[in-house]
This record gives C-alpha cells, sequence and structure tokens, in this order.
C-alpha cells in the first residue's frame, strides 16, 4: 500500500509498518516491490534513470527534472494559491512540502506551450487539447499556447494553430483532433530545431507507444543541448496496449461504442436462420477492447484476440464449436480482435511484410479472410447452410467524441501534466496507477506493451460468459506463464506488480 501525506511525506506500509521519509524536492517514486523501506534519492547530472534498489528487493526511481541538468534555475510562486477555485483545498498549499508543491519553475508569462497529436484518432484527443488549454489559461495564467497542425511533422513542415479557452471551448464534444494528426514524420533534430527557434519552452505530446518514444528522444536531444523546455506525454492507446497504467483514456468510450456493432451483429444473428454475426473490433497486439466488449455484451458466443491462439480444423477447433453452437441455438455471434490469428491468415495469404508510417507492420484483414473460411467450411464439408453478417466498425468507433467518464479521466490527466510542467518535471508520461495520478519515466511505458493475461481470472470469466473452449495447448498454457506477464489490468481484484511513481 502508498500513500502521499498531507504533510508531503511519501508512506509505504507492509502489515502495520509504516515508514515515512520527507523528500523536500517532491521526487516521483518508482516502486516494483511493496516493501516498508525506503531511501532519499541523490542528484543527478546523467539522463540515465536514477535508481535505488532496496534491501527488501523495491526499487526507487527519480522522475527527471529540469534542475537535473539546469542548476540553480530561478522559482516563482504558484499561481495556483492564490486561485480562487483552489484556495479552499487547503490540504494542498499549506506546507512547502504539499502536493502541489508552492513554487514553480516557470514564470507564467515566459510560458510558450505547444501541444502536438500523433497517430491514429482516438476518442478523447480534444478534450485533452482542451484541458491543457483551460489548465495552462485558468490556472497559471498562460497565454501563449499553439497547436501543431498535423502530428510531429507539423513542427517544420506546417503552421501551428493558436489555441485560446475560447476556441477549444466545446471541443470535448467533437470527435478527431482540431489540430490535426499523422503517422510518420518523426525528425528529431528539425522537431527540436524548430522547438529552439520558436522559443517553446513546454511541449505536451499526445499519443500511443511509437509516439512517446518519439517524446522521450525529443527530451534527451532537449537535455543534450541544455534547454530549459519541459518535455511531457500524454499516452494515447484505443487499444489499451500501454503498460503500467491502469488505463488508456479513450479505451472506456470505445467499449461502449463497441456494444453497438455487437448489437447490431446479434439482431441480424437472431433474425436469419443459421446466421453468424462476426464484428471485428481494434486491437492489433492486445484483445482488451474485444475481451471487455464480450463481457459487457453477454450476447457473444466466442472471442478471439492476439494473445489466445486458435484453430480452425479438428477436434476442440473453431469450426467444430461453431457449428455445435448454431445447432443449440440456430444463431451465433462472434468477435475478433483485428490482430488475433494472423499466423492462421499468414499461411493461408501471401506474407505481408508492409508497414505503415509509424512503422507498424500492416496487418491482414481477419475479419474478412475469418468470414471466407466459415463460408467455404459450411458450403464444403456440411450440409448445415449459413448466413453469415460481417461488420467492420473500427472507424466509426474510433472517431466518436469521448464518454463523460473518458471525459473525466482526459481532466486528470492534463491537469495533472500541467501541474507537473510547471513544476519543473520532464521527461515525464501521466498516468493513474493502482488508482493514483502519476508521473512515469518515458521508458518505462515503452519497455513492452500492455496485454491481455489469457491465465489470469478476467479472460477466465469471459470464456464462462461465451462458453467457448479455450483453444489453448499444454504447451500454450506453459508459455503464457513463463511470460511472467503481470495480472489483467482495469477491472480485476488482483493488483498487478508493475511498478509505481507516485506524486
Amino acid at each position: 500500500m502508498h500513500s502521499v501525506s498531507n504533510s508531503g511525506a511519501i508512506k509505504l506500509s507492509s502489515g502495520n509498518n509504516i515508514i515515512q521519509k520527507k523528500d523536500n524536492r517532491k521526487h516521483k517514486v518508482k516502486i516494483t516491490h511493496q516493501s516498508p523501506v525506503m531511501g532519499q534519492l541523490p542528484a543527478t547530472t546523467s539522463s540515465q534513470p536514477n535508481v535505488i534498489t532496496g534491501d527488501h528487493g523495491y526499487i526507487l526511481e527519480d522522475v527527471p527534472h529540469l534542475t537535473d541538468y539546469i542548476p540553480h534555475l530561478p522559482t516563482y510562486p504558484n499561481p495556483l494559491q492564490d486561485n480562487p477555485a483552489y484556495a479552499v483545498v487547503k490540504q494542498y498549499f499549506v506546507d512547502t512540502d504539499d502536493t502541489v508543491a508552492q513554487k514553480v519553475y516557470f514564470k507564467s508569462d515566459d510560458v510558450h506551450a505547444c501541444i502536438v497529436t500523433c497517430g491514429g484518432l482516438c476518442p478523447g484527443l480534444n478534450t485533452v487539447i482542451r484541458e491543457i488549454v483551460g489548465s495552462l489559461h485558468d490556472m497559471y495564467g498562460v497565454t501563449r499556447i499553439e497547436g501543431i497542425e498535423g502530428g510531429y511533422r507539423g513542427f517544420y513542415s506546417r503552421n501551428t494553430i493558436q489555441l485560446t479557452p475560447k476556441k477549444v471551448n466545446g471541443i470535448h464534444k467533437r470527435g478527431g483532433t482540431i489540430i490535426g494528426t499523422s503517422r510518420g514524420g518523426y525528425d528529431n533534430k528539425k522537431i527540436v530545431n524548430s522547438i529552439q527557434d520558436r522559443g517553446i519552452n513546454q511541449v505536451y505530446i499526445i499519443g500511443g507507444d511509437g509516439t512517446q518514444k518519439g517524446a522521450s528522444a525529443i527530451y534527451e536531444e532537449v537535455r543534450k543541448r541544455g534547454l530549459q523546455v519541459a518535455v511531457v506525454g500524454i499516452p494515447k492507446t484505443i487499444d489499451n496496449d500501454i503498460p503500467v497504467i491502469d488505463q488508456s483514456f479513450g479505451f472506456d468510450t470505445a467499449v461502449e461504442e463497441a456494444q453497438r456493432a455487437i448489437n447490431a451483429a446479434h439482431v441480424e444473428a437472431e433474425s436469419n436462420e443459421n446466421c453468424i454475426g462476426l464484428v471485428k473490433l481494434m486491437g492489433r497486439n492486445s484483445g482488451f477492447i474485444a475481451m471487455y466488449a464480450t463481457l459487457a455484451s453477454r450476447d457473444v458466443d466466442c472471442c478471439l484476440i492476439p494473445e489466445s491462439p486458435f484453430y480452425l480444423e479438428g477436434p476442440g477447433g473453431l469450426f467444430e464449436y461453431i457449428e455445435k453452437r448454431i445447432k443449440e441455438n440456430g444463431h451465433m455471434v462472434i468477435v475478433v480482435a483485428e490482430g488475433a490469428g494472423q499466423d492462421l491468415v499468414a499461411e493461408s495469404l501471401r506474407a505481408n511484410d508492409n508497414k505503415d508510417a509509424s512503422g507498424n507492420k500492416l496487418l491482414d484483414d481477419v475479419g474478412l479472410w475469418l468470414s471466407q473460411k466459415i463460408k467455404d467450411h459450411f458450403k464444403k464439408q456440411t450440409e448445415m447452410e449459413i448466413n453469415l453478417k460481417y461488420i467492420d466498425p473500427t472507424y466509426m468507433i474510433r472517431a466518436v467524441p469521448s464518454n463523460a467518464s473518458d471525459n473525466v479521466y482526459c481532466t486528470l490527466l492534463a491537469q495533472s501534466a500541467v501541474h507537473g510542467a510547471m513544476s519543473g518535471y520532464t521527461g515525464f508520461t501521466v498516468g493513474p496507477v493502482h488508482g493514483r495520478e502519476c508521473y512515469l519515466p518515458f521508458y518505462r511505458i515503452t519497455e513492452k506493451q500492455n496485454k491481455v493475461v489469457i491465465t489470469d481470472r478476467m479472460w477466465a470469466r469471459m470464456l464462462s460468459s461465451t462458453h467457448q473452449p479455450s483453444f489453448l495447448s499444454t504447451k500454450d498454457i506453459i508459455e503464457s506463464f513463463t511470460d511472467e506477464a503481470p495480472p489483467t489490468q482495469l477491472l480485476d481484484d488482483q493488483v498487478a506488480d508493475n511498478g509505481l511513481v507516485t506524486k
């Protein structure tokens, strides 16, 4: 268990033991194993992670700060102390050790901030943009805020958009991003040159794991040049495949919107004789949307995701299960994530080694492939006639505005990012870990991807809902255990040992 006390002391507890340690500069802490031992982090001038391993196996890790490479930076009174909205929140502004520091490292009039969105669309992008602008302007009095048009390449090839509270008012009700996005176009030197030439000193980068890797490289180049520029990431991926954090914004909306497609498939399947409703959902490498949409729907008979291999023919295969289900119920609904069964697709089709502008491998369309395979099987090898209705709502889901839950979540992320930047932190991304808003060094969320653990109870719940076979061999189960993956994130009761950085 962990917490931050009103006095600013970081507390760790194990059983009945509690140890407190003051940390006046408010360093964030990375905890990978619970332990009642704690130490003070020394200053560092290197861009390498500043890590201390405790006697009982846990790790303390500092989050980068501007003073790590620019010593003796001046500080200024925090404008939040005089903000009417925050004046009543006394527990945050009593002492110098409080969670939001009394001093900031940027004078409001000197701040020149920019926001960029990269990669694919995701519900909530406009909400994050709106709340960054609102937080900078309304909380800290910042007036120079720009949107970089069209993703990373916009730094050096496009114009900027002046962002004001009036301009962004109401954009949270719209899908997409008002400043545009793109894949690719990353040129580290050109981007940092543009940041330096424009006099930008706060950069807010919204994107997935590839975008965050780019943000990390931008931070390293900024540090190398000794620039007083805070580089902050807001993790965005509709697939929820960013590790460590509890969940990425837009995921909740995506699961909710996926219900419409599943409901439509169920109506079609029920209304036609021997009908199969097949829905393809997002999930290149992680099947969270498919799994949670299946759990929420309760109308799905089979869910196929990238983490769980399956086979078509033979005893216990997908075709046998489909035939059994249709004989029992007269209809069936199948949900397949876009990255599922790619090994089977590759065997049937010519190998596809093409990549998109972001460097991601272009996947073969498993939905169309599976539709045809099912039709061919029942046409050639059984006397049963089937109808199959295929629905691909991918881009419809990406383009919708965020729901109420994601709007609140996006607000927390944006405000946390702004508070961190104004306090001088840099080279970090924001997100909740075990319910606490945290700052994490970039590399912690780019080391690997968050994936569904098929030996975890959440996948078991899904299997019990659909009654589908697991399709797992003994070898598959052993390999899943040896991966040492943490329990599936989100609604699971077990705490994942992913690590933690507390504010």
